[in-house]
């Protein structure tokens, strides 16, 4: 993974530095709220329903065992002894103190992180799949150029102050496990028939208030351009960006009201005198940066002497997490592993500071001392040996750390909501729980198979639930928590946007609704066909009949 140089460190303390001092004059009055809520934004730091939360960057999920290390002690000192990691691939800490902020971050800087592009109206950190590298399916690795991006992005001072926060989001697999089409720009790198790498642009994309998929502005663009191709779309999104409408302010609102055509021709007439100038990428500048992500010491393949295959016919309960939890492997002989933050009973992504000193621990002695933070608020080892899995299994397993669902019903992706966001009209931790208590059968959740839930507190989307096989999202009514859910969506290459069903439902009824929506698909699917493929050949109606038909309380309009 990349290693900061002595450049990097300069510059991440002296922000530390610089912030100290802007937090002492806050406190001591010199600072107004207005003038501070700036400057402790572009530090990571909110103002949440109870206190301040510090969300810090791991920039495209990757992570050492030191600095988790780091955010476990973190954990323990300055916070209630748990973190919660995002659908961003961030961790966040829900219960620091203002005052303590300052030493956080210094407390990062010693392990080569920070708190800056998590927050404000900046070009935000950058993302891509959590399997990059070790994907069979990968075309290109695409963590060198995410950190180009992030390197480019992270003081670049023309996007400080952009009209809203702008996320960029790579590719470089046949499967999207980035949602690229559903960021503000999507990246897909691929090689051409000549073997030349390149990048198709996505632009336009976003949830929230009004969801929207992106459009396709350049089929392929040679990577030594991404930086100036990157710099004319940010321009012209300056340049247009609603500023006086917060709602109307991010650039799938231009994309749409130009037409993509529209919008691509004047993405080209601002890079045409960009191209080949000074932010034109080299093949040195690739070198060194990729030269940070080379394949760890892999052992030779082994001898084939079937002990995987022992263990897995001797342990049921090992096999069933295998099945759902371990995942191929372009190097024989490893696999890459879900370490599962999905536990009933426990929030979605939450993860406590003695788990955090284990998986560092798991990831020094089975993966190579690195692990990555997943898109569905799990953890990643991506390097493990076959022989080694069900020895990682049974320590995972005693930590609660081996929930066999990666990809399931009770796998929800679900944000903070309303026990702790400010900005959220609902709770959604309840709601998730009381999900997971329905569906524990493990048995009937492995024949329901593959099934993506999301869960939003509001229209902010923080738990992408646009994009959920079933998401629910958080609504207000006359002061009341009511839920309205929406079936068919669906990230990857053929990103689509899930419909409501109809009105809303009080929290109570939450886990009947998507019981009644599982019963409808399994009554209805195909023979190996997934929900989601299900509700697209189908249409809503049936599900909608079965919901509605079936509830004890009137929906709430």
């Amino acid at each position: 993974m990349y290693a900061y140089d002595a450049i990097d460190g300069r510059l991440v303390a002296e922000r530390v530095a610089q912030f100290r001092d802007q937090t002492r004059r806050h406190l001591a009055g010199e600072l107004s709220e207005d003038d501070f809520r700036p400057l402790r934004l572009q530090n990571g730091l909110y103002v949440q329903r109870h206190s301040p939360m510090l969300r810090v960057a791991i920039p495209y999920g990757l992570l050492s065992s030191a600095q988790l290390r780091k955010l476990a002690r973190i954990a323990r000192v300055y916070d209630r002894g748990y973190g919660h990691f995002t659908t961003r691939q961030n961790l966040q800490f829900n219960w620091p103190r203002l005052e303590q902020a300052p030493e956080i971050l210094a407390e990062l800087a010693e392990v080569g992180m920070h708190a800056i592009q998590t927050s404000g109206n900046c070009i935000r950190n950058v993302t891509t799949d959590h399997f990059a590298g070790v994907a069979p399916d990968e075309h290109v690795d695409p963590r060198a150029l995410a950190e180009i991006v992030r390197q480019w992005s992270t003081f670049h001072p023309e996007f400080a102050y952009l009209p809203r926060k702008f996320k960029i989001a790579l590719s470089g697999a046949e499967a999207d496990r980035a949602a690229t089409l559903v960021h503000d720009i999507g990246l897909h790198a691929r090689r051409n028939g000549a073997g030349e790498l390149g990048l198709r642009v996505i632009v336009g994309g976003g949830l929230g208030r009004t969801p929207a998929v992106g459009a396709v502005i350049r089929e392929f663009l040679p990577w030594r351009d991404l930086l100036t191709y990157l710099e004319a779309i940010l321009r012209v999104y300056n340049r247009h960006g609603r500023r006086d409408n917060a709602y109307k302010a991010r650039i799938k609102f231009l994309v749409t009201a130009l037409g993509a055509e529209a919008f691509g021709a004047q993405v080209e007439a601002e890079w045409a005198p960009l191209r080949g100038g000074e932010s034109t990428l080299t093949d040195e500048e690739l070198a060194r940066v990729s030269a940070h992500f080379a394949p760890p010491p892999y052992e030779p393949p082994g001898d084939g002497d079937g002990a995987l295959a022992f263990q897995l016919a001797g342990d049921r309960a090992f096999a069933r997490w295998f099945s759902r939890n371990v995942h191929p492997h372009r190097r024989p002989g490893y696999r890459a592993v879900t370490l599962s933050l999905k536990k009933p009973g426990v929030a979605p992504g939450n993860i406590t500071a003695d788990q955090m000193d284990l998986v560092a621990g798991l990831a020094e002695r089975y993966a190579f001392g690195e692990l990555r933070v997943s898109h569905e608020q799990n953890l990643i080892l991506a390097d493990v040996c076959e022989r080694d899995l069900h020895a990682l299994w049974q320590r995972a397993r005693a930590a609660g750390l081996a929930t066999p669902t990666a990809g399931l019903l009770a796998d929800i992706v679900c944000c903070p909501g309303g026990d702790f966001c400010a900005l959220a009209n609902a709770r959604s931790i309840p709601v998730a729980e009381a999900i997971q208590r329905r569906f524990e059968d493990l048995d009937y959740l492995h024949d329901i198979g593959e099934l993506d839930l999301n869960i939003s507190g509001c229209m902010n989307s923080c738990g992408h639930h646009h994009v959920g096989h079933i998401g629910i999202l958080g609504v207000d009514k006359n002061g009341a928590e009511w839920y309205q859910v929406s079936i068919g969506g669906e990230q990857g290459l053929d990103a689509t946007l899930g419909e409501v069903i109809g009105p809303s439902f009080p929290a109570a009824e939450i886990p009947g609704v998507i019981e009644r929506l599982v019963e409808s698909y399994v009554a209805l699917r195909d023979e190996g066909e997934r929900f989601v493929d299900t509700v697209h050949r189908v249409g809503l109606a049936p599900f909608k009949a079965r919901v509605y038909a079936g509830t004890r309380e009137p929906a709430h309009a």
